[in-house]
């Protein structure tokens, strides 16, 4: 059985200022009912950052869920200016990853697959490139000691 508590980065999509992310809720009859959480580019300033499935709906699609997830911010959310947050996201070993640049220094927010908790340590990197590879390096070390201490 997949874990109903997943989020499932990898089918997450952009849509007006915030960024869908849809997980299995739970399953009838070996069929998945999903259930959606969302970010937004706003963080903490936005009554959606980090929101459980606000429209309150599941759907037996993904899909589904995301045009649901989509219905209810264009019904919700005014226009807010794109800051393009989401754009350079990254899925490594399940965690998702955001880049974020600012005068020619880079940054990251790290979610682990479970919930959204942003984990990221306050580290500032002269690269893109440096940043992502210190975020690997750093998952693939907590991943050797869990799996040395099993």
């Amino acid at each position: 059985m997949i874990s109903p508590r997943r989020l499932m980065y990898e089918q997450s999509v952009v849509y007006r200022g915030h960024l869908i992310i849809p997980y299995i809720y739970s399953e009838i009859a070996q069929t998945p009912i999903y259930a959606y959480r969302l970010l937004s580019e706003l963080s903490s300033r936005s009554e959606w950052h980090r929101a459980n499935n606000p429209a309150g709906l599941h759907s037996s699609r993904i899909e589904g869920i995301l045009d649901i997830a989509q219905e209810h911010l264009e019904a919700e959310v005014s226009a807010i200016p794109t800051m393009d947050y989401f754009k350079q996201r990254y899925i490594y070993k399940q965690n998702l990853v955001i880049i974020s640049e600012i005068a020619g220094k880079f940054f990251y927010d790290h979610y682990p697959p479970t919930r959204l908790n942003n984990i990221a340590a306050p580290k500032i990197f002269a690269s893109e490139l440096a940043c992502i590879n210190w975020v690997k390096a750093g998952l693939d070390r907590n991943l050797q000691k869990s799996a040395s201490t099993m």
